[in-house]
């Protein structure tokens, strides 16, 4: 498996990041160990996690198997915002939730330091200065060795790195949004911003939550029999646009000789800006055919059909951006 660097920084991770949200739930943790063992055997070295995946399980599980690992040659990603515990409000990225979460990550982890802290999602109730600062303090504590976020607004993410540039603080070196053959909002202002500022892009659900794992086809009409898709997420999902998706993807693994999956995942590694996608999967089988998405390449023609396949009109402003009389440099 190749490596990249995170961003403009140092650190170097795997091209594909091994997803955690099932370790605990339909994962258990002798078949967690596996996955993880035979994902490292690949030559992956970048795991992410959270403090609110089954509770703090998921990064239990990651602490117990790290025991017997080289701890020095993994990247280990988690997340900080969520609920205590289920039921109970959201905590948010507050300095006091998350100099105590950090706390409660690493003995979760029984590691002494995460290599990338995340905050989950953006805090509308925290002055940004105080989830930023509160962070560099962690960096500068040596506890986290680097800081990003998931889930922002490109304005959000615009204004929390030149916050950190006007203060001095530690920046956001990477961003964890959806992206997908499907979910490509993220090309608008998330990606572009990402690309200008250096921060490394870490892709969640690049399978769109199976439908592009080759299972689903408009002949089904409704979702498969053990799939995770609900009806409500079948009405919203299936419609020209994903079928029109669905069936170039389907063509272009029959080339390949690729499963859907593995074109799927391989499309969103040679996009630009695009740093590892993150592959969640809760069985050994899932795994082992997802690991086949590396060591080889889409050639251009296929990238070509693939993006276009999903392309749909530009809001605005892009719409008007994009006009070939307002481009001066092409």
């Amino acid at each position: 498996m190749d490596s990249h660097f995170l961003g403009r920084t140092g650190l170097q991770v795997s091209e594909l990041c091994l997803g955690t949200m099932t370790f605990g739930g339909g994962t258990d943790e002798p078949t967690a160990h596996r996955i993880l063992d035979s994902f490292v055997e690949a030559g992956g070295t970048f795991v992410d996690t959270a403090d609110t995946y089954s509770s703090g399980v998921s990064e239990e599980m990651i602490g117990s198997w790290l025991k017997t690992k080289d701890r020095d040659e993994l990247v280990i990603a988690t997340k900080v915002y969520g609920e205590a515990a289920p039921g109970l409000p959201v905590r948010g990225a507050g300095r006091k939730h998350v100099m105590a979460a950090v706390e409660a990550s690493l003995r979760r982890l029984d590691t002494d330091f995460i290599d990338l802290y995340q905050i989950h999602v953006w805090d509308d109730a925290t002055p940004l200065e105080e989830t930023l600062t509160t962070l560099d303090a962690l960096v500068s504590s040596g506890k986290v060795r680097f800081i990003g976020a998931s889930n922002l607004a490109g304005w959000q993410l615009q204004k929390a790195i030149d916050l950190s540039r006007h203060r001095g603080l530690e920046p956001y070196v990477s961003l964890q949004p959806l992206y997908n053959l499907l979910d490509r909002d993220a090309e608008f202002e998330l990606i572009p911003v990402a690309q200008n500022e250096g921060a490394g892009v870490i892709a969640w659900s690049p399978l769109a939550g199976g439908w592009l794992s080759g299972k689903y086809t408009k002949e089904l009409g409704g979702p498969p029999p053990g799939s995770r898709s609900s009806e409500a997420d079948w009405e919203s999902r299936a419609g020209d646009r994903t079928w029109r998706v669905i069936d170039t993807l389907l063509a272009v693994a029959e080339e390949t000789g690729r499963t859907p999956a593995q074109v799927a995942l391989r499309w969103v590694m040679q996009r630009p800006g695009l740093t590892a996608p993150i592959i969640g999967v809760r069985t050994p089988e899932q795994l082992a055919d997802n690991l086949g998405a590396t060591g080889w390449a889409l050639d251009d023609e296929q990238m070509r059909r693939l993006t276009e396949a999903g392309e749909t009109p530009p809001p605005y402003p892009h719409n008007l951006l994009r006009m070939p009389q307002f481009r001066r440099r092409g």
